[in-house]
């Protein structure tokens, strides 16, 4: 049975729901109230959005066979081995500590753009945690532009996104990454399955799709724009492949 709530909370703005948090970089589920107050009382709707300077993925290089210009990464097969690199180390973007290495990337930053991902599964599994991560910084929309997939999808992401003053989303308390999971994996598709601690000690699960597009790794929104799935709580850690920092 369906209550007035839990109709109320279906119809909601996904940037009050905990996949809006996930995807802005911010995990505490009590900003969720604060969020709120920022859509309702203090957008930036009608104001004209900012023009975005083209970053590195795209550029007319990024539009040509293999990877742009400069980036180099490990591509080796490295099978069903899920194991995270062994250069894993922790980098504070927006708040949020998400893992990076120098073999699986990203190997390379352009202003606020952290980008080239190794094409494997640990590539794709350190763009779902670095790409969402980066959407707090004022450069978000060129962030947008370089690293998730363009379609209407990605159009309602930024007309959400918009209405969230960079100011009220950042510097935010936030949950940490605990470990993740490769549900589902191809060389130019893969799930990343995310285990996350919220700063009340309690676990959640979400999901990003990624597509392998201009010789990179991008996120592809959901139907409703979020970076990430709805997210879900859970007690257990089994099938994930935990974090050690």
């Amino acid at each position: 049975m369906t209550t007035s709530a839990d109709a109320e909370k279906q119809q909601a703005p996904f940037w009050t729901r905990r996949g809006w948090l996930m995807a802005a970089g911010f995990l505490s589920s009590a900003m969720i109230t604060a969020l709120v107050a920022v859509v309702t009382g203090d957008g930036r709707s009608g104001q004209p959005a900012p023009t975005a300077a083209p970053g590195p993925l795209t550029r007319a290089a990024a539009d040509t066979p293999g990877r742009p210009q400069g980036c180099v990464t490990d591509d080796r097969d490295h099978g069903t081995d899920e194991a995270p690199p062994e250069d894993i180390r922790w980098r504070t973007i927006g708040g949020t500590r998400v893992p990076v290495s120098a073999t699986a990337g990203p190997t390379r930053s352009a202003g606020a753009v952290l980008w080239c991902f190794a094409r494997t599964p640990a590539g794709a599994v350190l763009a779902a945690h670095v790409i969402p991560a980066q959407m707090t910084s004022p450069d978000w929309r060129v962030v947008t532009r370089d690293q998730v997939v363009a379609g209407f999808t990605r159009d309602l992401f930024v007309s959400q996104r918009a209405s969230l003053p960079d100011r009220d989303i950042e510097g935010r308390q936030n949950g940490t990454y605990t470990g993740y999971r490769v549900s589902d994996y191809t060389s130019n598709r893969a799930t990343v399955d995310l285990l996350i601690s919220s700063v009340s000690g309690l676990r959640f699960t979400t999901s990003v799709t990624l597509l392998w597009s201009g010789g990179d790794w991008k996120v592809k929104p959901g139907g409703d724009g979020g970076l990430h799935s709805e997210m879900s709580s859970t007690a257990s850690t089994t099938g994930f492949v935990l974090w050690k920092a």
